[in-house]
Parts: structure tokens; C-alpha cells; sequence
């Protein structure tokens, strides 16, 4: 799943720890992940490491935050993969044309070989062209969801999306939701 926008608030580049808010009903949509077996896995781009908005050590912080409010929450995030880079902005090393930033496929399939995870059974989540890109591109289908940029995404620029998503929910637990009754009617 995606982190920005899906999991938590879409407020533009998270500069400071203050601005990072979970979304409603996230933490009761991964402990519903938890409790069905799959691996509840981030991947999330953060090129305000390589324009310089802020360090990847702020980037850690979020993550921090965001693995005890899970816990606190009884949820159980499995991995956080980050992509710091941005193929125009910054200096290297952040300043790179890498397969780790969505839309490609690098996270992705780092998850994939660093967990066993089966593609095939497997699901992106997210809220932008670039999370359903990602998960096409790694063979995984994608749901969008219409909180963070997902909505004006629907309404304003499916026509110009290169992949269709498997489908479309409210939210996060409304995706969830999908794809284990999906699995379920198997």
C-alpha cells in the first residue's frame, strides 16, 4: 500500500513530523490485513529527500511514528520501502533515474524477493496513476482509493490513466474489504 494519501492525510511534502496524520479507519484496515494472512507491506516515493525539503532521517521519524501508531493500534506493518530519489531534482546520490520510484516496479519487487511474497496473489493500494502503474508494471492489480489525490483523480483524469485499476474504493478499509471478499469467492 501506498503511505500518502492512502494510509495517511495527502498534505503535500511531509516537512516536519506535526503534519503527519493518519486517515480514519486505517489502522482497523491493516489489522484486518493482519488477520487474513497477507503482509501488510508500504512502499511510498519521498523525493523531498532529493529536493531537499527535508533528510531521510525525517523520513525515518514519519516511519517510526507510523509503525507505534500501528502497534498502539494493535496493527502490524510488515515493511516500509521508501524511494528518496527524483530523476531531475537534487544532487546526487538522491538525484537518480532509479527503478525504485513509482510508477516503477523497484519496491515492489524488493518486497517481493525480500519476503517470498507470490505477485500473482498479491494487491497494490493506493491513490495515484503511480501506485496502479507500479503494481501493473510488477503484474500485481491495483485498487485506487479516493482519499488523498484517488478522487480528483476519478474525476478529472481517468481518461488519461495507462493502467485501469482492479477497482475503485472509498478508502482503505472499503479496499481491504474488496479484496478479501475477492479472495474469498476465489
Amino acid at each position: 500500500m501506498d503511505r500518502d494519501g492512502t494510509i495517511s492525510e495527502e498534505v503535500g511534502y511531509i516537512n516536519h513530523l506535526s503534519r503527519y496524520r493518519l486517515l480514519p479507519r486505517s489502522l482497523q484496515a491493516i489489522r484486518l490485513i493482519n488477520d487474513s494472512g497477507f503482509l501488510a507491506i508500504v512502499t511510498t516515493n519521498q523525493s523531498g529527500v532529493a529536493r531537499g525539503y527535508f533528510s531521510e532521517s525525517l523520513v525515518g521519524q514519519v516511519h517510526e511514528r507510523l509503525l507505534a501508531w500501528a502497534r498502539d493500534g494493535g496493527a502490524r506493518l510488515d515493511a516500509i520501502y521508501y524511494c528518496p530519489h527524483h530523476p531531475h531534482e537534487g544532487e546526487p546520490p538522491f538525484r537518480a533515474d532509479c527503478d525504485c520510484r513509482k510508477p516503477r516496479p523497484g519496491m515492489i519487487r524488493r518486497a517481493a524477493r525480500e519476503h517470498d511474497i507470490d505477485l500473482s496473489r498479491s494487491y497494490v493500494v493506493g491513490d495515484t496513476r503511480a501506485d496502479i502503474e507500479a503494481g501493473a508494471a510488477a503484474g500485481v492489480p491495483g485498487i485506487l482509493v479516493l482519499t488523498g489525490y484517488g478522487r480528483g483523480l476519478v474525476e478529472h483524469g481517468r481518461a488519461t490513466m495507462r493502467v485501469e485499476p482492479l477497482a475503485v474504493r472509498e478508502d482503505l478499509l472499503d479496499a481491504v474489504r474488496f479484496i478479501l471478499g475477492r479472495e474469498a469467492a476465489g
